[in-house]
C-alpha cells in the first residue's frame, strides 16, 4: 500500500546525500516534495500540513543546515513525525483477566466479520478463551460466514436469532461464558453499505445493553478519505475506543491509515495485512513508520518467526544442498507472508532490492514444480531426464521450459555458493 509513498519520500531525502551543509531553501524544497507525496498518497490535508510544519521547525531548531549529514538528520526527523502522526506509543486494547466484551462495528465490506475471527485466533494463541457472537442479522450470510470461520480457528460461535432483543442476547452471552469459561467475547454487528440512522440506532441500543469494555471500529484502509468521515460519524453517534485498519496489503494509496489517528483521536489497535487468519498484526506506530520509510521492521519479523515456530537450521555446505532443502526453505518463507512484505521488514537493503516487486504466484509455481517431483528426484536432481521433466511440467501445470529454467538457476546458485566457500578466508569473507 505504501510502496509509492516510500519511494517518493526516500527519493526526496536522497537528494540531500553527499552535499555536506545545505541551504534553508534546499531543506524547504525537500519538505515540499514530501508534502506533495503525502497529499498524493491521500493523506488528509490538515495532517500533511501539520506534519511538514513540525519537521521544518525541528530541522531548523536542531541546526540541520549546519550538519554534515543532512539527509540522515532529515530522515530521522521524518521518522519521528511519522511515528507521532500514527499515534506515538502503541496502545493495546483493554484486556482484563475476565469480563472482556468487545463490540466490533463498521460498514459492510470493511472486513469486520473476518477481522473478528482473526482476533479470536490472535488471542487464542496467547492463551485466551474467546467466544464469537454472530449478531449481524442484516446480512444473510454473515452468521454462516462467522460459523465457518469459527470452526477454522477452533473457537465456538453463538448465533443471534432474527429480531432477537439485545437483552436476550446479553443473557445468552452470559450463559455461554459461564458454561465455556470464556474470558473474551467478540461480537459481530450489523453493517450497511453507508452510514444511516437505522444502523446507528440499532448499534447504540446494542451497546447500551451489552456494555462492552471496548468498541472497535473496523475501517477499510482502501476507501481513502471516506474512511475518516465514517470514523467521525461512528465515534460521534456510538462512541469508539479504538480502530482496526484492514486491507493494508492492498494497492491503494494508504493515506487514510496515516491520517486515521490524527483525525479521529483514537488509537489504532490492529492492522489487517492479508486475507489469511494469521494476517492480523498489533499496531506499533514506530514500526509502521520504519516500514514506510524503507528502514525495515525486524521486531515484527522476529515476532512472526516466533509465533509461527520457525526455527533456524544449521547451514549446510553447498554440495549438501538439495531441492528437498529448497522446498523446506520455500515453505518457511511462505509462512511469513508475501515475499515483498518480507523484504520491506529487512533493514539496510539497497534501493534496487527494497523496491523489487516479487510475484508470489511465481513462488507458488516453484512449489508446484517441487511437489511434482518424487523425494528421490528432489534429493538427486541429476536423474531428471527429459521424460521426467515433462511429467513434472504436466503435474505442476507449468511448461518444460519453466522446469528447465528453475533447475538451471538452482545449479547456478549452488555453484556460486561452492566458489564462495572456496574463497572464504582468502579475501571474500576475511574479518
Amino acid at each position: 500500500m505504501f510502496e509509492n509513498l516510500t519511494q517518493r519520500i526516500r527519493s526526496a531525502v536522497d537528494r540531500l546525500r553527499g552535499r555536506g551543509r545545505i541551504t534553508e531553501e534546499e531543506l524547504k524544497s525537500t519538505l515540499r516534495e514530501i508534502r506533495r507525496a503525502l497529499i498524493e498518497a491521500d493523506v488528509n490535508l490538515e495532517v500533511a500540513r501539520a506534519f511538514i510544519q513540525g519537521v521544518e521547525a525541528k530541522a531548523l531548531g536542531q541546526k540541520v543546515l549546519e550538519s554534515l549529514t543532512p539527509a540522515e538528520q532529515v530522515l530521522s526527523l521524518v521518522y519521528e513525525a511519522l511515528t507521532e502522526a500514527l499515534g506515538g506509543e502503541a496502545h493495546p486494547p483493554l484486556l482484563k483477566s475476565e469480563g472482556n466484551l468487545w463490540l466490533l462495528v463498521g460498514l459492510q465490506g470493511s472486513g469486520k466479520t473476518t477481522t473478528l475471527a482473526k482476533l479470536a485466533r490472535y488471542y487464542k494463541e496467547k492463551g485466551r478463551r474467546p467466544l464469537l457472537v454472530a449478531a449481524d442479522t442484516q446480512r444473510p450470510a454473515a452468521r454462516e460466514q462467522l460459523r465457518i470461520l469459527g470452526e477454522k480457528v477452533g473457537v465456538p460461535v453463538l448465533e443471534v436469532a432474527d429480531r432477537e432483543a439485545p437483552e436476550v442476547t446479553k443473557r445468552r452471552i452470559q450463559e455461554a461464558v459461564r458454561q465455556g469459561v470464556r474470558d473474551l467475547v467478540l461480537v459481530d454487528t450489523a453493517g450497511r453499505l453507508q452510514v444511516d440512522e437505522a444502523l446507528m440506532e440499532e448499534l447504540a441500543r446494542l451497546k447500551r445493553v451489552l456494555e462492552p469494555t471496548e468498541t472497535l471500529l473496523v475501517l477499510d484502509a482502501m476507501t481513502g478519505q471516506e474512511a475518516l468521515s465514517v470514523a467521525r460519524v461512528f465515534d460521534e453517534r456510538i462512541g469508539v475506543s479504538g480502530l482496526i485498519l484492514t486491507k493494508l496489503d492492498g494497492d491503494a494509496r494508504g493515506g487514510a491509515a496515516l491520517s486515521a489517528r490524527h483525525v479521529t483521536g483514537k488509537p489504532i489497535y490492529f492492522v489487517g495485512v492479508s486475507e489469511k487468519m494469521e494476517g492480523l498484526e498489533a499496531f506499533y506506530p514506530d514500526r509502521m513508520a520504519s516500514r514506510i520509510l524503507g528502514m525495515g521492521d525486524l521486531a515484527t519479523l522476529a515476532e512472526k518467526v516466533k509465533a509461527l515456530q520457525i526455527e533456524a537450521e544449521a547451514p549446510k555446505r553447498a554440495k549438501e544442498l538439495s531441492l528437498e532443502d529448497f522446498l523446506a526453505q520455500l515453505r518457511q518463507v511462505k509462512k511469513l507472508g508475501s515475499f515483498s512484505d518480507l523484504l520491506s521488514m529487512l533493514p539496510g537493503l539497497p534501493k534496487e532490492v527494497r523496491n523489487l516487486s516479487v510475484d508470489d504466484r511465481a513462488l507458488a509455481r516453484l512449489e508446484a514444480i517441487l511437489l511434482s517431483m518424487t523425494p528421490e528426484e528432489r534429493k538427486n536432481p541429476r536423474i531428471l531426464n527429459g521424460s521426467r521433466r515433462k511429467r513434472i511440467a504436466r503435474g505442476s501445470g507449468t511448461s518444460v521450459q519453466e522446469v528447465n529454467r528453475f533447475l538451471k538457476s538452482f545449479e547456478e546458485t549452488r555453484d556460486l555458493m561452492k566458489r564462495l566457500e572456496k574463497t572464504k578466508g582468502r579475501g571474500f569473507f576475511r574479518r
